[in-house]
Parts: structure tokens; C-alpha cells; sequence
């Protein structure tokens, strides 16, 4: 049985001393949480503080992204080494922000997802279509190669040595989510493609939906049998909200 995993990416928001409030109220509400698995993943600037309120929780440190490299003269980026010394399990990959406004490839993602795994970070890795993509017929497709051309390669230690983030880009901060319907049908095929892939293991990744995601919507996101989770953007930075969720996310199913 996949256990269900909550993310709250909170992006570029909170100064440090934000950071440590928020991850303190998430804290106090849910850090004992045992029945979900919980990450949040603030800015680099915040991980140290972060982390020094949650070490002692249930609750995993993720970070937003990550360089390929594991040191050397690559001014601006972040090993998976470093982030794993700062206390970080979890690494967001791949995300469609990046992809959009920093022309992020898939052959990137690709060598980001393998130094990760190779590491011993659990990559979150993000597919996902746009809106003339889906009008035009094309979310299979693009789905599949970014799955494809960003998987080509990699080696898993075990199913959980990666996580599979499924978030339509049409539905990110634009308060319309995808339908359980529409959601469901994709991470079925995320699941087909992942058991070509990886050699039948598809069923034991986890796959995440990620796309406003709300307390008010969490229920009917998580209702479909091949959705694992979500990874919340900014309903996270609310640490009430965010509480919601994953109250919400145990009692289903």
C-alpha cells in the first residue's frame, strides 16, 4: 500500500523569520502526524531554520531545487550533498516554473533526478501539460516524454527512491483544478509509463497531484485510487490551511 505524502512548496515567499513561524504553526498542528507522510520546502535561505524546528517532528524537509554536480566551480547552485547536510529528504524537481521562466530542459531534469537518487534525496519529479496542450489532444504525449526523456537512464535503488508529481499547468495559481476524472486519467498513465520504465514497479511509486489544491478541494483531489497525494503550493503558507489538508488527506480512502 503507498502511504499518501502531503508537500507544501512554499516557493519564493517568507523571510526567514516567516519561515520559522510558519514551519512552527505546521508544527504544532500536524508534526505528530503519522498516518501521511509530510515535507515542506521553503527557500534555501530558510532550510537551516526550518529544519530546526521540525528535526524532531514527523515532518521532512524539502527543497525546491537542485544542481547535478556533487561540488565545483558552478557558482549559484546547490549539490544534492549539501542539500541532504542541511537536513533535506526531498528534492522538487522539474517543476513547470522552472521549466517555463528558466527554460529548464529535460535532459536538466534528467541529470538532476539521477545525482539525486545517487545521492540518497528522494527526487519529486514534476510533469505536466499546458492548456493548448491539453486543447490540442497533446497531455499523453507530452506527458510521456517528459516522463521518458527525463527518467532515460536512471536507476532507482527501490520505489520510493522517487516520487512522480503530476501538476497541469493550466491549473497552477489559477484557483482551477483538474476534475478527479481528468486527474485520475493521467496518473493511470504516469503509472503505465512508469511500468515500461522502470520494469513493472509502477504501481509502487507514488504519484502526486499538484494544481490549486485546497483545503475545500483536497477530498474529491485525493478520491481516485492512483492519486498519492498533492503538493500544494498556496494553500501551504497558511499554516491552519495547509493543517487542513492533511487532517483531510488521512481520512480518505
Amino acid at each position: 500500500m503507498r502511504k499518501r505524502l502531503i508537500v507544501g512548496n512554499w516557493k519564493m515567499n517568507m523571510l526567514r523569520k516567516e519561515a520559522y513561524e510558519l514551519a512552527r504553526g505546521i508544527a504544532e498542528l500536524v508534526g505528530d502526524v503519522s498516518y501521511v507522510d509530510i515535507a515542506v520546502a521553503p527557500p534555501y535561505t530558510s532550510l537551516d531554520v526550518v529544519y530546526g524546528v521540525i528535526s524532531n517532528t514527523n515532518i521532512g524537509l524539502c527543497a525546491q531545487n537542485v544542481f547535478w554536480e556533487e561540488a565545483g566551480a558552478f557558482t549559484g547552485e546547490i549539490s544534492p550533498y549539501m542539500l541532504i547536510d542541511a537536513g533535506c529528504k526531498w528534492v522538487i524537481v522539474g517543476h513547470s516554473e522552472r521549466r517555463a521562466v528558466l527554460g529548464e530542459t529535460d535532459e536538466m531534469v534528467k541529470r538532476k533526478v539521477a545525482a539525486s537518487i545517487k545521492a540518497g534525496l528522494i527526487p519529486i519529479l514534476c510533469v505536466g501539460e499546458t492548456l493548448e496542450q491539453r486543447e490540442s489532444g497533446k497531455t499523453m504525449e507530452v506527458i510521456r516524454g517528459q516522463l521518458e526523456r527525463g527518467l532515460d537512464g536512471v536507476e532507482l535503488f527501490s520505489s520510493d527512491s522517487i516520487v512522480i508529481a503530476y501538476e497541469p499547468v493550466w491549473a497552477i495559481g489559477t484557483g482551477r483544478s483538474a476534475t478527479p476524472y481528468e486527474a485520475e486519467e493521467v496518473h493511470l498513465f504516469i503509472r503505465n509509463v512508469l511500468d515500461r520504465v522502470f520494469e513493472g514497479i509502477g504501481g509502487k511509486i507514488r504519484v502526486l497531484y499538484g494544481g490549486s489544491v485546497t483545503p475545500e478541494n483536497i477530498e474529491d483531489i485525493l478520491s481516485p485510487p492512483n492519486i498519492d497525494g498533492v503538493l500544494v503550493g498556496g494553500a501551504s503558507l497558511k499554516a491552519e490551511s495547509f493543517a487542513r489538508i492533511v487532517r483531510l488527506a488521512g481520512r480518505i480512502g
